[in-house]
């Protein structure tokens, strides 16, 4: 749910974090969107954040924005406001003003193209039609930054209704699951190493016994 704006300023005398990472989460913002399959990128950033302790609020970014520690390494956990096809102007003026390389954002997604229940973890590639990574491509200049896909399924007919719909009850059941495998999957990216993350993480967790 997003949190009252705070208007807040960093000194100019801060110097620039060399080991900073961007972390953000995808999503449409507003309660009528909460809870559907294209805000899966907001559910796992949002996990993520709760699991070490990050309290995520409004800035002058057009994103929410919490800054703290993730797997040992200091990190900014966004979720940008601009709602999901424009997400590109928020991240690109969080990069700028965080001073972070695009080598050390992760964005977190929805993937209609991948099975429910799969996380896929890129360090860089097409958008694969999703609006929000397109946004962000189109915005920096590059689609070599690291992602993570989350598997929403293919739907049996319009698209758009597929996104913009809930979790159906058995896929909720196992959501917390599999929200909670996606942190654990940013979390191996930042603390170690997107390949290594990659053969751990890259998976479907359904299948697993």
């Amino acid at each position: 749910m997003p949190f009252p704006f705070r208007r807040h300023r960093r000194s100019a005398t801060t110097a620039p974090d060399p080991d900073l990472r961007l972390i953000v989460g995808l999503g449409n913002p507003g309660s009528k969107f909460a809870g559907t399959r294209h805000n899966v990128g907001f559910m796992v950033a949002g996990r993520l954040a709760e699991l070490n302790d990050i309290a995520v609020k409004g800035s002058k970014h057009r994103a929410e924005v919490g800054r703290g520690v993730v797997a040992g390494k200091p990190a900014i956990v966004a979720l940008p406001l601009t709602y999901m096809n424009e997400s590109g102007n928020a991240v690109q003026r969080l990069l700028a003003y965080y001073h972070v390389p695009v080598e050390r954002l992760l964005v977190i997604a929805d993937d209609i193209d991948l099975p429910f229940g799969t996380l896929r973890l890129r360090p860089g590639g097409s958008s694969g039609g999703q609006g929000g990574l397109r946004s962000i491509e189109q915005a920096i200049g590059t689609s070599e930054f690291p992602r993570l896909r989350f598997g929403i399924g293919r739907p049996v007919n319009d698209a758009v209704d597929h996104v913009l719909s809930r979790f159906p009850s058995v896929q909720q059941a196992v959501l917390p699951q599999l929200i909670d495998k996606a942190a654990q999957a940013v979390t191996a990216t930042v603390g170690e190493d997107i390949g290594a993350a990659m053969n751990e993480y890259n998976r479907n967790w359904l299948c697993e016994t």
